[in-house]
């Protein structure tokens, strides 16, 4: 179970202009289960193809729907601050751009987040659109971070400084959102190939059980075992038959 929670954040515009947005925080709960390693949220969705793959994940904001959309990485039990050491996606925005605080990752730490801004600093706006970009490793020593929800945190906070001061506490959660379709209208950006520390999430699931993952491009999702399908008949009938059927019978 996740609890969602609306919470105030500050970010600094063009080193003058300090704004108040509302920025959703999905914070892990006691009773979360660590079952799969990821699961979207809000207007999330699969599509294809992806970054030099078949699927990524869309993020969307807008006025209608959830008004958010995100992916909730499950965490290591035990894993600290100091060991998280790396942390990047591809990225490609299809509407708006980075802004207002999203996207972003949220590294849930003591019941609060430390956010992980995506796009140039210090502003972290103007991302280039319709193009796959990638943001590199947004945890090395020199890295800012935003820790101003925990005691002592700034908006401009080095992560070598983070993980000295928050050295004992746990990771319990790691979010990749988007939330900023108040500023754009509509923003949406597809991620892929996210890599948490030694970890990479490429979002090609390998586990087949219903005809819905068949269907809207999903049969591609499996370039192998029980795939590769010819199309989306050959999945579907590997569902239905209970995998009697082999991919290209």
């Amino acid at each position: 179970m996740f609890t969602v929670r609306m919470v105030p954040m500050k970010l600094v515009q063009a080193g003058l202009v300090s704004i108040v947005l509302v920025a959703l925080a999905l914070i892990q709960g006691a009773g979360a289960s660590a079952a799969s390693s990821y699961s979207l949220f809000g207007d999330a969705d699969k599509v294809h193809p992806g970054n030099a793959s078949n699927t990524a994940v869309q993020l969307r904001s807008a006025s209608t729907g959830a008004g958010y959309g995100g992916v909730d990485f499950s965490t290591p039990t035990g894993l600290t601050v100091p060991q998280l050491n790396a942390l990047s996606t591809d990225y490609k925005f299809t509407d708006g751009s980075c802004g207002g605080g999203a996207p972003r990752f949220q590294i849930n730490v003591d019941g609060k987040n430390i956010f992980v801004y995506m796009g140039p600093p210090p502003n972290y706006t103007d991302c280039p659109a319709n193009v796959w970009a990638a943001t590199g490793n947004l945890l090395t020593p020199a890295s800012l971070v935003d820790t101003s929800q925990l005691p002592g945190g700034t908006f401009y906070d080095t992560w070598a400084a983070a993980q000295a001061r928050y050295g004992t506490s746990l990771v319990t959660g790691i979010q990749l959102v988007t939330d900023a379709g108040w500023m754009f209208g509509t923003q949406t950006v597809l991620v892929d190939n996210v890599t948490i520390n030694g970890t990479t999430y490429t979002f090609e699931d390998g586990v087949l059980n219903s005809k819905d993952q068949c269907k809207d491009g999903g049969w591609m999702d499996f370039t192998s075992a029980p795939g590769p399908f010819k199309n989306q008949g050959d999945c579907v009938s590997f569902v239905a038959t209970g995998g009697k059927n082999k991919a290209g019978d």
